[in-house]
């Protein structure tokens, strides 16, 4: 049986939990009804609100690795392993909520307060660095030993990175402390008589974001101000100090002053040369490995890892908490294509090497507006040139970054840089080899969409190799003669050209790479699987069908710091066309991967991405 106040209360109660702010809310609205003096309960709410924001704001920013990538104390992503740990991270504000109705309860004739007191300001000031931060030291070092840090304080050290999340990340007895701690000098400027609304606010709202910035794994005041004001060091702490106390857990124990740390003799000496060190942005590091990225469309840019860590580490689907932020992501859309700046969203290792997704500002409506076509290369090819000035060795491209009419499956540039040291790759062959290895064996026939496709043109050669018929759909007798022809003679009888979809209606293996309207659907005979290789995926029209995802393998198990869905798969899998990249950087192959795919590649790519550990979906 585990010890009391060790787990919340409310641990099964899912997302119902916010149910618990039910009563309040009634009674705020209520208490709004009766008058001004009883609007402590609307307080409490919105002091709730404002709290959660102040973490979210926190998390948003220490994630933005684009701006805080060279700052970052720790250059591990955080792990889907954490983000579950973590997902209940707000329920301190539950417990403290219900506090402060408990002491409302106590306390009920509060009466008016000013809207400010500098006196209750001064008074809390004393109180907290007198009282709080003495207080909170000797409780915290109590809390690292034997029985209470096993049961109370280990949940807390679990989390391999910090977090402003991890802040929240605590057992219901750490909380209560923290609610005495936070809610002592309040109370104490009360009590006096000097108490106001902004006092409550203020405290409050200062107390979590000095928590959150300690948490946040981002160095955020550069070693220059510690060195010009040095009585600094003692009065405020910093992320790399808190970080510090969570490695090595024998030191760094204060509230936010270490200076109860320096009299206590509990200081880590490395505190301050590590300070100076990561604030000076040098704790950065050249991935071997990018993925060039794009956002398909508005609403799935807030998909990114830096606007809900809950909604990005789950598949993407279309979410009602998401709709009212869509007017704010259409003007960031504005504003990305008018920088025109890339910038790292989420990285990963695997097997130490350290790999990332770069994203161009560029939305999938606008890769087929011709005016912009120059306007994306300019971007695509100032990100490989990037890639080759800091020594990364491996740029795969994202699906419609290497779109044939765009730049020629990367040709473009390979041919006009032929001295770059970075290996461009589309995947496609990776690609390919998926779709390929997903159609059973005893299939006789594949009716085949976009089959004059760089992916079409590799699938339809490699299938007549194997006797497979493929129906190709196209209305240039010119393109699919090309292709016909690059097959060997023997196999030639295997390729057929169809000009209507009418023609596939006896088959039962679709391989789409170009969009089907529910209208073009409907000649698919019952019981008919549609493989695909098109952006955006085809609507799953048809009930008495079944509908395959994009090209995907799942990663290693060995794949460290992965927290971030890849659009709509699963965690831990990626497209095809990054797996690509992935298995040309792990192979260390010094060809570019661009152009029409080598069909006599496509079983070696596909041994290599089973040797190195990627699975099937």
């Amino acid at each position: 049986m585990a010890p009391p106040l060790s787990s919340w209360p409310w641990d099964s109660f899912g997302k119902y939990k916010y149910l618990l702010y039910g009563p309040l809310v009634a009674k705020a609205v209520h208490s709004w009804r009766e008058g001004i003096v009883e609007t402590w309960y609307l307080h409490i709410l919105i002091l709730c609100g404002l709290r959660g924001l102040v973490h979210q704001l926190w998390f948003s920013f220490s994630n933005m690795l684009f701006l805080t990538r060279r700052r970052r104390v720790i250059k591990d992503g955080v792990d889907f392993k954490q983000i579950d740990e973590e997902w209940d991270w707000d329920n301190f504000l539950i417990l403290q909520a219900f506090i402060g109705v408990m002491f409302l309860n106590i306390m009920p004739s509060l009466g008016d307060l000013p809207l400010w007191d500098i006196r209750g300001c001064i008074v809390a000031l004393i109180l907290h660095v007198g009282l709080s931060e003495p207080l909170f030291y000797l409780v915290h070092r109590c809390l690292h030993k034997g029985f209470l840090f096993t049961h109370y304080h280990r949940i807390h050290h679990s989390s391999a990175v910090l977090q402003p999340f991890t802040a929240g990340f605590a057992t219901p007895l750490e909380h209560i402390i923290l609610t005495l701690i936070m809610g002592g000098p309040i109370l104490g400027a009360f009590l006096i008589g000097s108490g106001s609304i902004g006092l409550l606010y203020s405290h409050i709202i200062i107390f979590d974001f000095m928590r959150c910035m300690g948490h946040s794994n981002v160095e955020v005041v550069h070693h220059k101000v510690f060195e010009a004001i040095p009585v600094l060091k003692y009065l405020i702490y910093s992320p790399v100090y808190h970080t510090l106390h969570h490695k090595e857990k024998n030191s760094n124990f204060c509230l936010f002053m270490p200076l109860f740390d320096a009299l206590g003799g509990t200081l880590n000496v490395k505190s301050w040369e590590l300070q100076k060190e990561i604030s000076s942005g040098k704790n950065d590091q050249v991935p071997d490995f990018v993925f060039l990225a794009h956002v398909v469309d508005v609403i799935s840019s807030l998909h990114v890892s830096f606007v809900f860590r809950s909604v990005s580490s789950m598949p993407f689907a279309a979410n009602l908490i998401l709709l009212p932020l869509w007017p704010g992501a259409f003007v960031c859309m504005l504003l990305m294509w008018a920088l025109s700046k890339t910038f790292l969203v989420t990285f990963y290792n695997l097997r130490g090497r350290l790999h990332q997704t770069w994203t161009v500002p560029r939305y999938g409506f606008q890769y087929f507006l011709p005016f912009a076509r120059d306007g994306i290369n300019e971007q695509i090819e100032l990100a490989i040139l990037r890639a080759d000035k800091i020594g990364v060795k491996v740029l795969s491209l994202a699906a419609l970054n290497k779109n044939e009419a765009l730049n020629g499956g990367g040709t473009l540039f390979v041919n006009k840089h032929p001295d770059l040291r970075v290996r461009v790759v589309h995947g496609n062959t990776l690609t390919a080899a998926v779709i390929l290895n997903e159609i059973p064996s005893n299939v006789q026939e594949v009716f085949l969409t976009g089959a004059t496709s760089k992916l079409g043109r590799a699938i339809a050669l490699y299938l007549c190799r194997k006797k497979i018929k493929v129906l190709m759909l196209t209305l240039s007798a010119e393109r699919f003669q090309k292709i016909q022809k690059e097959a060997p003679a023997e196999y030639q009888q295997y390729l057929a050209q169809i000009t209507k979809y009418q023609a596939a209606k006896n088959c039962k293996t679709w391989v789409v790479g170009k969009w089907l309207s529910p209208r073009e659907q409907r000649w698919a005979p019952p019981g008919t699987h549609f493989h695909q290789f098109v952006v955006p995926p085809i609507i799953s029209f048809r009930r008495d069908c079944t509908y395959g995802k994009l090209a995907a393998l799942r990663l290693p198990k060995d794949v460290q710091g992965l927290g971030v869905c890849e659009y709509t798969v699963d965690r831990g899998v990626v497209h095809a066309c990054h797996a690509g990249g992935v298995v040309h950087c792990l192979e260390g192959w010094t060809h570019h991967e661009v152009g029409a795919i080598d069909v006599d590649r496509i079983d070696v790519v596909w041994n290599a991405a089973m040797k190195h550990g990627l699975t099937p979906v």
